[in-house]
């Protein structure tokens, strides 16, 4: 795996409602790593993913993707590299009223001038990629939860992008579901070297999918290893979180 960074994060604040919800988050993540951020409902993770997409600008700090600072680039430059960072939310956020094939196009139709015919083989490639070939004429109704993910997940990649952030991509679905859901994530990892960063309270996933680790507790970064040292962490906040104890710093 090439561990050249395709993603720094230096020195990140930011603060919402007066308060700061990360405070000098430090993070690097090498070309083709999976990087999961772990840690209690509520404590940044997603806000983390907004930042690097550019959604919410920290108060301080850089973010570094592809060596472009996304916190100094004007808009028409931000929305030029987001072509190159797909986003799979928690809920699948397909649209109701459009067929899956005509959700997993829609991208490549808005931004594109793609023929129809090249349109419609790019969205049966990633269907398949995902278990769902020809299920195009289907609409979300007709599918399972984890379909749905799925269907979310190839609309993401019909634009073969390099980075890949998730946002609670297991939340709600049956262990099986979410061990199909890791599956993929490690899929395209492994075979397009995508470079991914999952926000995750699931710890089976964080451990299964995570080259590195990094736990956010009150807005820090606590601790950051590889799944075998964060098991094998002496820090209290790590350690009751990954052992669920109510004893211990974190309070509930």
């Amino acid at each position: 795996m090439n561990k050249e960074p395709m993603i720094t994060i230096r020195n990140l604040t930011m603060r919402l409602g007066g308060r700061d919800v990360l405070h000098n988050v430090n993070l690097e993540i090498g070309r083709g790593e999976t990087l999961v951020v772990m840690g209690l409902s509520g404590v940044g993770k997603s806000t983390l993913l907004k930042c690097m997409t550019g959604l919410l600008k920290p108060a301080n700090g850089t973010i570094i993707i592809e060596g472009k600072d996304i916190t100094k680039l004007k808009p028409a430059e931000l929305n030029e590299l987001r072509k190159n960072i797909g986003m799979v939310f928690q809920s699948p956020a397909l649209f109701d009223s459009l067929t899956v094939g005509e959700n997993v196009a829609f991208g490549l139709r808005e931004h594109t001038r793609l023929p129809e015919e090249e349109i419609q083989r790019i969205v049966a490639e990633k269907l398949a990629i995902v278990d769902l070939e020809g299920m195009e004429s289907l609409f979300p109704s007709q599918l399972s939860g984890g379909m749905q993910k799925r269907a979310s997940l190839a609309r993401t990649i019909t634009t073969n992008p390099e980075v890949i952030l998730y946002d609670e991509p297991t939340t709600g679905l049956d262990p099986i579901m979410s061990n199909v859901i890791n599956e993929l994530i490690m899929y395209l990892q492994k075979e397009f070297s995508v470079t991914s960063v999952v926000v995750t309270h699931d710890l089976e996933s964080a451990f299964k999918i995570g080259n590195q680790i990094a736990m956010l507790y009150e807005a820090v970064i606590v601790e950051k290893g590889s799944p075998e040292e964060i098991k094998k962490s002496e820090n209290p906040v790590v350690k009751q979180f990954i052992t669920g104890s109510a004893l211990g710093p974190i309070k509930v």
